[in-house]
């Protein structure tokens, strides 16, 4: 047998859609703290096992299938956030934030970051451009709510669960599509 006749047998095994996965730990972890900051509730300490595991590992891992699959906005997208998650879980827990000064400069970055993901998703589809949107929105109440000491970051809390919201009904949708199910939710495709 030649090694042409081996590479004709080769088959490649295809990976599963990471987005939902991705999403439904970016929605989860985002409702919970985005619960604190709205004040739904005192203190965000159950976040950081959330944002290590789930918002941040879980999110890494759908990130890196991602760039299997092809798709570098969501694998830029999903990795990126995993980290913010697992960089945001290790500031809690190891108090390293010293003033609010400091977590407003992470937050612009983000927000920084948040603008240019959003200006990419405009070729994905009205579920992501909104999911984008808000999340946008969200880190500019938060950051500003960092520097001024105002009452934006109890908004951007509900900004961001907002943007849970609609994380969590994109990643159904993916979901749907993918179980080949007997409906499917409409994401709007941007033609």
């Amino acid at each position: 047998m030649s090694d042409i006749d081996v590479e004709k047998n080769v088959t490649v095994a295809q990976i599963a859609n990471p987005a939902p996965l991705g999403l439904a730990a970016f929605a989860l972890t985002t409702f919970v703290l985005s619960a604190a900051n709205a004040k739904l509730y005192d203190g965000a300490q159950i976040v950081i096992g959330l944002a290590f595991f789930y918002g941040g590992l879980a999110q890494i891992l759908a990130g890196m299938w991602e760039f299997k699959t092809g798709n570098t906005f969501g694998a830029t997208a999903f990795t990126s956030y995993g980290a913010f998650w697992i960089a945001f879980a290790t500031t809690l827990q190891l108090k390293l934030v010293q003033n609010h000064e400091e977590v407003g400069f992470f937050l612009l970055g983000w927000t920084i970051f948040t603008g240019i993901l959003l200006l990419a998703s405009l070729r994905t589809t009205a579920a992501l451009i909104l999911l984008f949107v808000l999340l946008f929105v969200t880190f500019i109440l938060l950051t500003i709510g960092e520097f001024t000491g105002g009452s934006t970051s109890q908004l951007g809390g509900y900004f961001g669960l907002a943007t849970a919201a609609v994380a969590w009904y994109a990643a159904a949708a993916g979901l749907l599509i993918s179980g080949k199910s007997a409906f499917t939710l409409p994401v709007g495709p941007i033609k």
